[in-house]
């Protein structure tokens, strides 16, 4: 997180990539900040894997994703995972 908001993203990428074991929390912190920097596609590609690595979002996540969605002027997908917090993982907006 310390790398993200000094702005230092390959920094961050770097360390991320080198732990062990990532939970819901890590993969939100590495969302958040490609989506604090207006990397939107990025977050988005982030948030995928997280899911194929058997990660489930919370609602941190979630809301991390629509702020990268936003930031990056990324209207229908954050319409998209707008929708899918209810539908697909239980979480009323």
């Amino acid at each position: 997180n310390m790398y993200g908001k000094c702005g230092s993203i390959k920094d961050a990428q770097f360390i991320f990539d080198k732990m062990p074991e990532r939970n819901v929390a890590s993969w939100t912190v590495i969302i958040a900040m490609y989506g604090q920097h207006g990397l939107g596609k990025e977050a988005l590609l982030l948030f995928q894997q997280m899911q194929r690595d058997g990660v489930s979002p919370d609602e941190i996540t979630l809301i991390s994703i629509l702020s990268a969605c936003s930031h990056a002027g990324l209207v229908n997908e954050g319409l998209h995972f707008f929708n899918s917090m209810s539908e697909d993982h239980g979480i009323t907006p």
